[in-house]
């Protein structure tokens, strides 16, 4: 009753002490300038328009002066004729410099045609349809001028949250403030580096794809289009973690997915109350119904197999940082079949079905099975075959029952030893010399 009571306590789960810790500002001139900043644990609050008071709020949220990648460039713009004072926030790694150069930085500081006019503080566009001219003319906005003139970059957004703004930065993106205006724009120009795409490790075929999911989503989900490759997927993103934000992608076909299977994956994802998520494992018994279920996802590293999964109507779930996506529902055959079974005839597609149900049952019930025979029920065994047992376990010190455990024991350390052992290691091991 101890030793229970010891592993018990070894195992069980101990809610871990919260402590509140406050960041004093290192000087106390300016915390009095800038008394209207909020708390630096609550980034739910709108951008300011005063870009010293975003510039401050920004350095202090990051530790920029403890911080060795993340990069603050603060410059002047050129906006028809005027200069108003901005700062690039990104983190070094993340994104490529020379986009950031020549597709930001550079249009913004440098004068040219598009940035030095000072014609009119209006727009004036001008539309000719046949003898009729007609004459457009538009306010002057800094921000949509700014936006739609002086940063040709393919991909901006803005946003006026810092808590979406820090979402943004933190997954890559790179953020321009620029003052009087109290919206942020996020600008795409990604360069961090990800592993190149590679055969499946844990679902080889010999027929078929040799493509496989890596740890990046957005390339993740360019190819399930490549296969899908119809304009009816859809591909919702979702955030899970109060700490972490991490990001998930909803895959589902619009015309062909049950719009309540749909929305129950959304619920079940959307209403996870958890700090942080980094695996698609962890995610799956989160969203599943209880902890004692059967298997209800399918977790594949294959696009062509998750791509078959959505044409048939099921909803596939994608996460940034693992190279597995899951697929709701999964039904029990599901787990006995390949993928490599849609490439071969229905014939041998059946026959492989039932070995592996007959290697399921073998499995399951041949140990005890094999228990029950030889210690209850000897007459069921042939005479020869009876005297051979007794022979072989004549100089087993142990019963039959405790004989079945060990031996189950070992090979799962030998298959843990196989997977977990370093390669170096475990050839030492495999080829150590008997002495």
């Amino acid at each position: 009753m101890k030793i229970t009571n010891i592993l018990f306590n070894l195992i069980k789960f101990q809610e871990e002490e919260k402590h509140n810790f406050v960041l004093s500002s290192s000087d106390n001139s300016n915390q009095d300038d800038n008394s209207d900043l909020q708390p630096l644990e609550n980034t739910d609050v709108d951008v300011y328009s005063s870009i010293d008071v975003n510039l401050q709020y920004v350095k202090e949220k990051y530790n920029v002066d403890i911080n060795s990648d993340i990069k603050v460039r603060e410059f002047f713009i050129n906006a028809r004729g005027k200069q108003y004072k901005s700062f690039l926030l990104f983190i070094d790694g993340m994104i490529n410099s020379e986009s950031i150069n020549k597709f930001v930085v550079e249009p913004l500081m440098l004068k040219n045609t598009s940035n030095t006019t000072t014609a009119d503080s209006n727009i004036v566009s001008t539309a000719v349809t046949g003898n009729v001219t007609v004459k457009r003319v538009k306010k002057f906005n800094l921000s949509d001028y700014i936006s739609e003139r002086l940063v040709p970059q393919n991909d901006v957004s803005t946003e006026s949250t810092f808590k979406e703004v820090f979402n943004k930065v933190n997954a890559g993106l790179s953020a321009l403030f620029v003052d009087t205006i109290n919206t942020v724009f996020l600008i795409d120009a990604k360069g961090f580096d990800k592993r190149s795409i590679s055969p499946p490790d844990n679902e080889m075929i010999v027929r078929g794809s040799q493509e496989s999911f890596i740890e990046s989503i957005r390339t993740n989900t360019s190819l399930l289009r490549r296969i899908v490759n119809n304009e009816n997927l859809v591909i919702e993103d979702a955030s899970v973690g109060t700490i972490s934000s991490t990001k998930i992608g909803i895959c589902y076909l619009k015309n062909v997915a049950n719009k309540k299977l749909v929305q129950e994956v959304k619920n079940r994802i959307n209403n996870l109350g958890v700090d942080y998520l980094i695996s698609s494992g962890q995610l799956e018994q989160l969203i599943e119904d209880t902890s004692f279920s059967l298997p209800q996802l399918i977790a594949s590293e294959r696009p062509d197999r998750v791509s078959s999964y959505i044409l048939e109507g099921r909803v596939a779930i994608l996460m940034n940082g693992t190279p597995y996506a899951l697929v709701a529902p999964a039904v029990f055959i599901d787990f006995l079949t390949s993928q490599e079974d849609r490439n071969i005839k229905y014939q041998f597609t059946d026959f492989l079905k039932a070995i592996r149900a007959l290697a399921l049952i073998l499995t399951l019930l041949l140990p005890g099975f094999y228990i029950a025979i030889t210690t209850f029920h000897q007459e069921l065994i042939p005479t020869e075959l009876l005297f051979a047992i007794i022979a072989s376990r004549s100089n087993v010190p142990f019963p039959v029952i405790f004989e079945i455990l060990i031996m189950e024991v070992s090979l799962e350390l030998i298959q843990e030893s196989g997977v977990r052992v370093p390669g170096p290691l475990g050839q030492t091991i495999r080829y150590r010399p008997v002495l």
